[in-house]
């Protein structure tokens, strides 16, 4: 079967009849070579393929038998998904728009620093969580993306061989996705597939809790959690997750690790006029933090349609920070990127289902 998606003038077609082996851990490769009957070092062979040699057919994998090859072929491809869509800022921000296998549209953000190049990766169409301030949570839930589409983002923008740094800050909720985000990591960190060190690679979360402890078990990813507020009844009013993932049990979690050696944590503060940019917000969050060795992110917000927020002047801004830093927290303004091409979140990606659904 295949999907066709109209996208820029042009139909992009999905191959969804044979499964991917691009996004599948060691463990899953080992399953399939016992289940067709290949060797069983043929698993760490495939893994080189797709993730050191970046193999886009089975035919390349040329130390497996022809034989073991044509098995592959009958069932797997590699699996590839090219963008359908790019969008750069004069700052050198690129948002790139990719299609998924079930039809509809993600997004993901280059983001070019210095000595330092970011991916930001989504790990869901659409989202559940519905903030109120997220323009990909007001879109509502598409899917799941699999490990594959995860990682096909990293392999598929122009940039990819210039990444030092990757970030699950795109469209979704990673811990909403558990179970594939985590293969995704293992592809990235492990020594028989990508090999990145964990300390290149960043989560953010609303803060679902049993998937934060798998993740904080299984892996050594810095961590990035979406506060917002730190009071119960207005950071429910901003996001709804506040109602089974509250924040005092996300911390309450957080104080059984170890933040002071090489892991970090640090929590993401949208800045919002008058809703939570208060000395007593400041206050509140010295209290909710303290004993946690973390660093505040204050982010300004960028309006997105009809939304009931505006964002905090600078001199707000500041005057926050300085608030925070005199309570003992390490606080950082995150600087603005890609504003000209309204590189927050889900309004590219948006607009194309909006097309697609007209």
């Amino acid at each position: 079967m295949k999907i066709r998606i109209f996208v820029q003038m042009k139909f992009i077609e999905i191959m969804s009849d044979k499964r991917w082996l691009f996004g599948l851990d060691i463990t899953d490769l080992k399953k399939i070579t016992e289940e067709f009957g290949l060797p069983r070092f043929a698993a760490t062979q495939i893994a080189d393929w797709l993730y050191k040699k970046r193999c886009k057919s089975i035919d390349e994998m040329t130390n497996l038998s022809l034989k073991s090859r044509e098995v592959l072929s009958e069932h797997f491809v590699v699996g590839d998904l090219p963008y359908c869509g790019v969008q750069e800022s004069s700052d050198g921000t690129k948002k790139y728009l990719f299609p998924t296998l079930e039809g509809q549209f993600i997004e993901s953000a280059y983001i070019p620093d210095r000595e330092r190049a970011t991916l930001c990766v989504s790990s869901q169409s659409g989202c559940k969580m519905g903030c109120r301030m997220c323009m990909t949570g007001r879109q509502g839930f598409q899917h799941h993306l699999t490990s594959g589409e995860i990682l096909n983002q990293i392999r598929n923008i122009d940039e990819s061989s210039k990444l030092t740094n990757i970030v699950y800050m795109g469209m979704g909720e990673p811990l909403d996705n558990v179970d594939e985000v985590l293969r995704s990591l293992r592809v990235m960190t492990s020594s028989w597939g990508v090999g990145w060190s964990p300390t290149r690679i960043t989560l953010s979360t609303v803060g679902v809790v049993a998937g934060l402890k798998r993740f904080l078990d299984e892996t050594t990813v810095h961590l990035a959690v979406s506060l917002h507020n730190p009071f119960p009844e207005e950071r429910r009013e901003l996001m709804p997750a506040q109602n089974k993932n509250s924040i005092e049990d996300v911390v309450d979690l957080l104080h059984h690790y170890d933040w002071t050696h090489q892991r970090r944590v640090s929590f993401e503060y949208v800045m919002l006029a008058g809703v939570n940019d208060t000395p007593r917000h400041a206050r509140q969050i010295a209290k909710l933090l303290r004993g946690i060795f973390c660093r505040m992110n204050l982010i300004r917000f960028h309006s997105i349609p009809d939304a009931p927020f505006k964002g905090s002047s600078e001199i707000a801004i500041e005057r926050f920070k300085s608030l925070l830093e005199k309570e003992g927290l390490i606080t950082t303004i995150r600087a603005s990127r890609g504003e000209d091409i309204s590189a927050a979140c889900g309004l590219l990606s948006t607009r194309e289902i909006n097309k697609v659904k007209k």
